[in-house]
């Protein structure tokens, strides 16, 4: 396959010489005979998805040596010509609301920041606005340079409503592929920090356990022995406070974030604050003096913060490494246990 667009041509087979929205321009070399236009198009561009690619072709957005091209099944022609226009990135649904952000880097394709417990990421049933979506419209506005069609900050992966820490979100279409792949793939660097209920014996090892939902409480996932999904969890034991409580550094291998309250609970070490995981008195809360065992049962929310976050740059292909101090309603834990061990 060859490439060209109506600036300089190249015959590396990826476009050049025009914006990562496009337009793109590709000609069919010998090589192509055969293969399918979505197939084709997504091949040589590289930055859009193959399902994106098929619904701009039936959309009408593709021509072939001028004429259109709305077959996604369409053989290629070799020697044609095929020209793929996205149009122009639609405004998105949800509305820029101005939501502070604690913003640890950007630039035209991402934006990394710190989101703080209590922010849920995407609108949904019973919070359709002041989401982590409605802050990045405000903050990022005409810098979106559309995703799926749509003006809208490409969501790569997700914390849970009230875990903290560090995100990352695509502003570009090729980001956003990218991205998702390496998230897909788990090539990137990711640490959290978990205070939980006792002390992990080992201090250190691996949660090996498949996860699905539980069988009577859709709200809940659960660890279960067949017909789910592969989860490893990997901790270590960053601090211990007697018996009653402990910082782990956990690493996901597989999954995301959510596995890691569901892997603890299934050991017999729930988050602190868990709303979901932990139902019932921890016997380790009985060794702590009263202020702080009241305070523990006492935490809004699940003691979780995704602290380090690493992966290669999108575009440039930059090793990038960002760290989030752990929040102060965390740390005030922290420092009480010190105080009272348990």
């Amino acid at each position: 396959m060859s490439a060209r667009t109506d600036t300089p041509q190249t015959t590396s087979g990826q476009p050049t010489g025009t914006t990562p929205e496009g337009p793109f321009t590709l000609t069919a070399g010998p090589a192509d005979a055969g293969n399918r236009l979505d197939r084709f198009l997504a091949a040589g561009i590289g930055t859009l998805s193959r399902s994106r690619v098929k619904a701009l072709i039936e959309a009408g957005h593709v021509r072939r040596d001028g004429q259109p091209a709305t077959d996604p099944s369409e053989a290629i022609r070799p020697g044609a010509t095929y020209v793929l226009a996205p149009p122009a990135a639609a405004p998105a649904t949800p509305q820029a609301q101005d939501i502070p952000l604690t913003v640890l880097f950007e630039d035209r394709h991402l934006i990394v920041l710190d989101k703080p417990a209590g922010l849920v990421v995407h609108p949904a049933p019973g919070n359709q606005d002041g989401t982590l979506v409605n802050a990045l419209l405000a903050h990022a506005g005409e810098e979106l340079t559309g995703i799926g069609g749509e003006r809208r900050p490409g969501i790569v992966h997700r914390l849970d409503k009230d875990t903290s820490g560090v995100m990352v979100v695509a502003k570009s279409e090729v980001a956003h592929t990218t991205l998702s792949a390496a998230f897909a793939s788990r090539d990137l660097e990711r640490a959290y920090l978990a205070l939980a209920w006792g002390l992990p014996s080992p201090a250190a090892g691996e949660v090996d356990a498949d996860i699905g939902r539980h069988p009577t409480d859709r709200k809940r996932m659960a660890v279960v022995t067949r017909n789910g999904k592969h989860a490893l969890t990997r901790y270590s034991t960053e601090r211990a406070f007697g018996t009653s409580c402990a910082l782990l550094r956990c690493r996901l291998a597989t999954g995301r974030t959510h596995q890691i309250r569901v892997h603890l609970s299934h050991i017999g070490h729930p988050l602190v604050g868990d709303p979901v995981y932990l139902r019932r008195l921890p016997a380790a809360a009985r060794g702590l003096p009263e202020a702080a065992r009241d305070a523990l049962l006492a935490f809004p929310r699940q003691a979780l913060h995704a602290e380090t976050l690493g992966f290669h740059h999108p575009v440039t292909g930059a090793m990038l490494r960002f760290h989030a101090p752990l929040p102060p309603d965390m740390q005030a834990l922290l420092t009480l246990l010190d105080g009272n061990p348990g």
